[in-house]
């Protein structure tokens, strides 16, 4: 039996930093992680470059959240980029800021940010537990006193974090305990979506395009017919799915579309630099100027190489007629088609390739000033854990730092 000022179920982003903070403030800090290692899913983020925070201002910053942040505002207040950058920068770690204004680890190993956020703890005397899952939280009378370990260990604590994370990439330990802990407290579990994640299309896609990136494409999604969202930048295949940026920034609408039941469509526009008329023309001078080849070869002007064969079985079209032959219905149905692809959506990537878990513990049930439970006293969220997500490029792990961050100041005031 153990007892200590504050309890934090799961070494990530955010348990790390709310024991820092809270240590800073004078208090016993305990942690339980039920991996080998602290912080396993923040050591492959950003590609494994560690995309820590971004530097868009806060109101814009705000925009990237679902329900536009609102429920975070006082954790960004109290902890923000620039704090984040500092805070590392005092710790030994360099940043560097990139295109969108991405921050990431200077090295671009991601693994250093965790190893600095553990020196940081162990310096700070945290005790850190590691391959010690919690089963069950210690809760009477509407209040936390702790928690008790699989192994059967008892610690008790004056405030308890759950920090355990969502569902996302399992096998870095985000199996969802927490989000079973909460539930049997009477939180509220808005169901938990794969979020930022490749989609699945309806039909199969081809071998020859597998492993493709298209660069300066606009893909729109619809659901039900309505345009839901668009973005501009690159798109891959890999592995039977739709990819990259664009495709996982979207995803964020799609898949809880998807799960309402919505027919759901990517639309690339592979050209978005010519309307239909200048494509059109574009298309004439290249039959003009090449009269003697064929079809197949005007295509091959027009698109990377896996995509020629892809564009002639989708269309229809006879590749092997000759560019003279080629007529106005011809470029009509390959002009469309270059400037409307579009594949109907099934489904998306598994758990183990989702960025982030969109759903989670409900805010309606917490405190945003403090993020304390407001039907359980003395117990508080932080990270992924809560019903909060945002698009890639650093906000979702900022929204785990200054969550964190709160909790850990929000503890300390409230002790005498």
């Amino acid at each position: 039996m153990s007892s200590t000022d504050l309890l934090v179920i799961g070494a990530g982003p955010a348990g790390l930093m709310a024991a820092i903070k809270a240590a800073d403030e004078g208090l016993k800090v305990t942690i339980l992680e039920s991996m080998p290692r602290p912080a396993r899913k923040l050591g492959i983020s950003g590609k494994g470059r560690g995309n820590l925070t971004n530097t868009a201002p806060f109101n814009d910053f705000l925009k990237h959240f679902n329900n536009e942040g609102r429920f975070l505002k006082s954790a960004f207040k109290a902890f923000f980029n620039t704090d984040l950058i500092i805070f590392f920068e005092q710790e030994g770690l360099k940043t560097v800021e990139e295109r969108g204004g991405r921050v990431f680890v200077a090295s671009g190993k991601a693994t250093e940010a965790v190893a600095c956020l553990h020196r940081a703890a162990e310096k700070r005397k945290v005790t850190i537990y590691t391959g010690t899952p919690a089963k069950e939280l210690i809760v009477k009378s509407s209040q936390c006193y702790g928690a008790i370990t699989t192994d059967n260990r008892t610690f008790y604590a004056g405030s308890t974090l759950l920090a355990t994370g969502g569902l996302s990439y399992p096998l870095t330990g985000s199996t969802g305990d927490g989000l079973r802990l909460a539930r049997l407290c009477g939180h509220e579990i808005v169901p938990p979506l794969p979020s930022l994640v490749a989609l699945k299309p309806e039909v199969s896609l081809p071998s020859a395009i597998e492993g493709i990136a298209l660069r300066n494409v606009a893909v729109e999604l619809r659901c039900n017919g309505k345009k839901t969202g668009e973005e501009f930048g690159e798109m891959s295949f890999l592995d039977g799915y739709l990819a990259g940026p664009v495709i996982i920034t979207l995803s964020r609408k799609a898949v809880p579309e998807m799960a309402d039941g919505k027919r759901c469509e990517i639309i690339v526009d592979l050209k978005p630099a010519l309307d239909y008329a200048k494509l059109d023309k574009r298309i004439l001078r290249d039959i003009e100027e090449n009269a003697g080849t064929t079809l197949e070869n005007i295509v091959a002007k027009l698109l990377p190489a896996g995509m020629r064969q892809f564009c002639l079985q989708q269309t229809g079209l006879n590749g092997q007629i000759k560019a003279a032959q080629i007529t106005s219905e011809h470029r009509k149905i390959l002009r469309n088609w270059l400037k409307e692809l579009k594949f109907t959506l099934c489904g998306q990537g598994p758990w183990e390739q989702a960025i982030v878990t969109a759903g989670g513990v409900s805010t309606r049930q917490v405190n945003p000033a403090t993020l304390e439970s407001k039907i359980v006293k003395n117990l508080y969220f932080a990270g992924e854990i809560l019903d909060i997500d945002a698009d890639t490029g650093g906000y979702n792990l900022q929204a785990a730092f200054s969550t964190g961050w709160l909790v850990g100041q929000s503890i300390k005031k409230e002790k005498p």
